[in-house]
């Protein structure tokens, strides 16, 4: 499903980002709590996962007219079984937006390499947090709108996607990569695209999906930012390119 949010980095995991001094700054970034808690989501049974996978993509074209008696319905589970993983139908949002925000965040995590300089392992990150608003449709990001505690849990992941930025760019300004600036403008501005291009009344105007948009943003902005000592201007000889030939590499890659 799309969950029109942003993804957070499982703070606990080690995988492709486990190692360095990159590593342990993103760690240090104190992440949003999980709907449901380590202990009640290793407690739930196969049957109750499969229902929250389920449940992600019957609320892709909206859920505001879905009663409790209909998602059973629909789900060929009784209205126990329900109730047994949530009070009401906005909670098991919340619940079905959150677990999916942290899969796609742990997927974010494991897209750093812990070779990357600062610019790559960002724009990594981006590519694959993304992933988030890959599909937002309208009809779910306006009813996911209309709940609070909905607008509460996107706006603690989408600080934590901004604080994973700014600490990336951070780690750029003092490897040299860019000039000093400031980050914290700049990091509002990218990790933000995601949210801003997946809001019902934008996703119309778009050429492209959410995430596509975001991304080629993402690559137009990292690719503008000012050069720092240890990544030199492209030359005529190394660097520029001849109008219509194909983009290459951001300026400092491999």
């Amino acid at each position: 499903m799309s969950v029109a949010g942003a993804a957070v980095v499982d703070a606990g995991a080690t995988g492709a980002a486990g190692g360095g001094e990159m590593a342990r700054r993103i760690r240090a970034v104190t992440a949003p709590r999980p709907v449901l808690d380590r202990r009640r989501e290793e407690s739930l049974t196969d049957r109750q996962r499969q229902i929250l996978d389920q449940l992600g993509t019957m609320f892709d074209d909206g859920f505001a007219q879905i009663t409790m008696a209909e998602l059973a319905a629909t789900l060929s589970c009784s209205l126990r079984t329900l109730y047994s993983l949530a009070d009401s139908r906005d909670e098991l949002v919340l619940m079905v937006v959150d677990r999916n925000l942290w899969r796609i965040g742990r997927a974010a995590r494991d897209a750093i390499d812990p070779g990357m300089a600062p610019l790559d392992a960002l724009r990594a990150y981006l590519g694959a947090a993304t992933v988030a608003v890959s599909g937002a449709t309208p009809a779910f990001t306006r009813d996911l709108e209309a709940v609070e505690a909905a607008r509460r849990l996107r706006a603690g992941h989408n600080h934590y996607l901004f604080a994973v930025t700014r600490t990336l760019l951070e780690l750029a300004v003092e490897q040299g990569e860019i000039a000093d600036l400031d980050v914290s403008a700049v990091g509002r501005v990218i990790a933000g695209l995601g949210s801003d291009f997946s809001r019902p009344d934008v996703i119309p105007t778009l050429r492209s999906s959410p995430k596509d948009a975001a991304d080629a943003v993402v690559d137009i902005v990292l690719r503008g930012l000012p050069a720092g000592p240890g990544r030199a201007c492209p030359g005529p000889a190394t660097g520029a390119r001849r109008a219509g030939a194909p983009p290459g590499p951001a300026w400092g890659a491999d």
